[in-house]
């Protein structure tokens, strides 16, 4: 069966499985086919950001400045963190409804546990938050599995449910400040160069090492692999990236700790949804529940767990929004922190029918988000315009998966 092979099936896998590696030339073909064929990736996204950057600095010149690339990372964090567990609820055909509240949840445990006088220390405050966030995804993950409900009509009233529960552990404080500095240097926090420049090194090494071991495992198990040349060319390409990233962010106030953060999520759950028996679990669940279920996979268990990742990844994302607030109030979770976080791994490429999409949806979809907030904020747009743009930016997004998917699918990819 397709969708629980020995390695995540994927379109290049699909095409080339079996042959020899091919030849630059023909890795190109195949590629031209693919996209011919509906799977375009990444790519409506990665020309989206070109058209959307050229817009705002044509409209401000302070848009591509290095103070304001500084705070776009900054912004993004909350939603990026949210928006890898709502990858995994996507990829099994979810919804998680309630990680808005979830967040604040786990934000406001935390800063009532730090607080002063007697206040805990900042580990063992975020290692509670989170395990509550983890005991949220767990009750909700059991009941939609044990009664069989639809995940949106459960996550809803969790959305009530948290929503009410914030209030009622602020009380009538109205605000609460994180007097933490550990807790507060999360999102204020910047690294000088020189560990700027560091973390630039490691994180190519580690680029480069991920990808040299891919190829290698795939040589092993007999199945094609890309072209060295492809591998070369993406591994500078990376690179570059990295080291204009850092080059900028050194330019203003140096890279935020919180972006270091990033990194480390979207490497491990990379690596989650990529090299590990639970990855194909999750795929399988999503492109076929049933067919899953006959070939031996524990399908309420995944399903529970990826519930269980979505709530942990809310809990975080709600500590990096504290951190960055540098205080958690009543309005915590609300405002459009939900609709955001999903639009942000719909926008990123994840299919909302379940059993395609990548944890890099989240980042490039958080980074499509934030970057519209952010310029439309230099620009001084009114609330209304901000969120009929962002609607208009996430149904162009849905529209493309949908056109996409048909392509695949009258083409015979999937």
């Amino acid at each position: 069966m397709s969708t629980v092979k020995d390695s995540v099936s994927t379109p290049e896998n699909a095409l080339l499985a079996g042959q020899a590696t091919p030849s630059l030339g023909e890795y190109m073909r195949t590629y031209l086919v693919r996209v011919r064929s509906g799977d375009i990736g990444s790519l409506p996204i990665i020309l989206g950001l070109i058209v959307i950057a050229v817009i705002f600095q044509s409209l401000n010149e302070n848009f591509l400045s290095a103070r304001n690339f500084v705070n776009l990372i900054v912004q993004m964090a909350g939603i990026t963190t949210i928006a890898i567990g709502v990858v995994y609820v996507l990829l099994l055909g979810e919804i998680d409804l309630s990680i808005g509240y979830v967040s604040a949840v786990s934000a406001v445990i935390m800063t009532l546990l730090l607080r002063e006088p007697g206040g805990w220390p900042w580990y063992l405050a975020i290692g509670v938050a989170l395990l509550a966030a983890a005991g949220i995804g767990l009750v909700q993950g059991l009941i939609v599995t044990n009664f069989q409900l639809p995940s949106f009509v459960v996550t809803l009233a969790g959305l009530l449910v948290w929503s009410g529960a914030v209030l009622i552990l602020i009380g009538g404080g109205g605000t609460v400040i994180i007097q933490d500095k550990v807790v507060i240097g999360i999102a204020n926090y910047f690294l000088p160069s020189v560990w700027g420049w560091g973390v630039a090194v490691v994180a190519v090494a580690w680029f480069a090492l991920s990808q040299a071991m891919q190829v290698h495992s795939r040589r092993q198990r007999g199945v094609s692999t890309r072209p060295l040349s492809i591998v070369t060319f993406q591994i500078i390409g990376v690179a570059i990236l990295i080291i204009g990233v850092v080059y900028v962010a050194n330019q203003d106030r140096g890279v935020p700790f919180v972006g270091i953060i990033l990194l480390i999520f979207l490497a491990w759950f990379t690596f989650l949804a990529t090299r590990t028996k639970f990855a194909r679990y999750v795929y399988g669940v999503g492109g076929n529940k049933e067919a899953a279920r006959r070939a031996g996979i524990a399908v309420e268990r995944i399903r529970v767990e990826v519930f269980m990742i979505s709530s942990i990844m809310a809990g975080m994302g709600g500590i990096v929004l504290g951190s960055r607030l540098r205080s958690v109030d009543t309005a915590a979770g609300g405002g459009n922190l939900l609709l955001n976080s999903i639009a942000a791994a719909v926008i990123g490429g994840t299919s909302l029918f379940g059993g395609s999409g990548r944890v890099a949806s989240a980042f490039l979809g958080a980074l499509v988000i934030a970057t519209v907030e952010n310029g439309m904020g230099l620009l001084g747009l009114s609330a209304g315009v901000k969120f009929v743009i962002t609607g208009l930016v996430l149904l162009v997004a849905v529209l493309v998966d949908a056109i996409s998917r048909r392509g695949r699918a009258q083409s015979g990819i999937g």
